[in-house]
């Protein structure tokens, strides 16, 4: 049974969420090397990459459901801030904003009675928990810094560390 046309405008809605994420992580990280804090700018481009194999995760499992992709145009991201701290901010914010549009997806999901689609959605539930607390943890940080430049390097050397690993989304 193909997918429901509800269910997979809801999915095409979030893969362009996803690029939007991937997008605007691009234009931090661009910000970050101006700032020559190359940890920041790996933290950064792992989430540029986690953020691709989200949508690229829906994307499958909307072709595998016998589904329609459509691609919308990504919007223009906007920082919100210029510091470190500012910019971590507007991560959290952004990361609960996308956790409300993955439940809404779920909500969806669970309207039309898509049991395949809810079994699929828990992993991305269980994603968006880790991401806001990876953030958070990272904002924690930056504010027990505050304008402290030999704890922000410190930070920095720690945040070079982080790796991409290809997530398995079934």
């Amino acid at each position: 049974m193909a997918i429901d046309k509800k269910m997979e405008q809801a999915f095409n809605e979030q893969i362009n969420k996803e690029y939007y994420s991937e997008y605007l992580y691009m234009l931090m990280k661009a910000h970050f090397a101006e700032m020559n804090l190359n940890g920041f700018v790996n933290w950064m481009n792992v989430q540029m990459q986690e953020e691709k194999a989200h949508a690229e995760g829906m994307y499958d499992y909307v072709l595998r459901r016998g589904g329609h992709i459509e691609l919308y145009a990504i919007d223009k991201p906007e920082l919100k801030g210029s510091t470190p701290v500012e910019i971590f901010r507007q991560i959290l914010e952004h990361e609960e904003y996308v956790t409300s549009r993955i439940n809404h997806v779920m909500d969806v999901a669970d309207e039309v009675k898509d049991r395949a689609a809810l079994s699929f959605l828990n992993w991305y539930i269980k994603e968006q928990v880790e991401e806001e607390e990876n953030v958070g943890g990272v904002l924690a940080t930056l504010e027990l810094i505050g304008e402290d430049k030999q704890a922000l390097l410190s930070l920095d050397k720690e945040l070079a560390q982080r790796i991409f690993n290809q997530p398995v989304i079934e």
